[in-house]
């Protein structure tokens, strides 16, 4: 799970050019099993995906 922060900070990257992948290098899940790791491009997908169809 990523937290808000971390989902606005993702944001703010893509916002500033920076391609998925490289978003997906930068970020760290900071809770559940995965908490540590990098998530996947997709994850990061999906993240930036919510935050358009939450403004619609």
């Amino acid at each position: 799970m990523v937290d808000d922060d971390t989902a606005a900070y993702a944001r703010s990257l893509r916002a500033n050019g920076v391609p998925v992948p490289g978003i997906a290098r930068k970020l760290v899940i900071t809770s559940g099993k995965n908490q540590g790791k990098r998530p996947s491009a997709a994850t990061v997908y999906r993240i930036l995906t919510e935050d358009t169809d939450s403004t619609e």
